[in-house]
């Protein structure tokens, strides 16, 4: 599911108040760190991370790799952390309600009387 611009800044907005639930440090992003990712994503569906500056990889690149492996999608990338957000049904109505697209509108006809 790719988001859009309206969506994305929806969950930058949900995710200025939200903790860092996992960092990532000096090491390569492993299985643990992969599994720690996932199982936060389908708790919380959006979740902020931080990459440490003795990282081998840079934030962005550590949001990259995560997002793909945990089938998450990339919200934001500022300083040293990063947020991913990944739809859990789990939630059920506890889950996060993204605007949806407004449909473009069609031109009518124009009658003349």
């Amino acid at each position: 599911m790719e988001l859009n611009s309206k969506q994305r800044a929806q969950l930058r907005g949900l995710a200025n108040t939200l903790e860092v639930i996992l960092t990532i440090g000096k090491g390569d992003i492993t299985e643990n760190v992969i599994k720690q990712a996932d199982d936060a994503l389908t708790a919380h569906e959006l979740i902020k991370c931080k990459v440490l500056e003795n990282s081998l990889l840079s934030p962005k690149e550590a949001c990259d790799e995560l997002a793909k492996r945990t089938h998450a999608e990339p919200v934001q990338v500022i300083g040293g952390k990063f947020v991913l957000y990944r739809h859990s049904s789990k939630l059920g109505e506890k889950c996060i309600q993204l605007v949806q697209p407004k449909q473009k509108k069609t031109a009518g006809k124009k009658y003349e009387a």
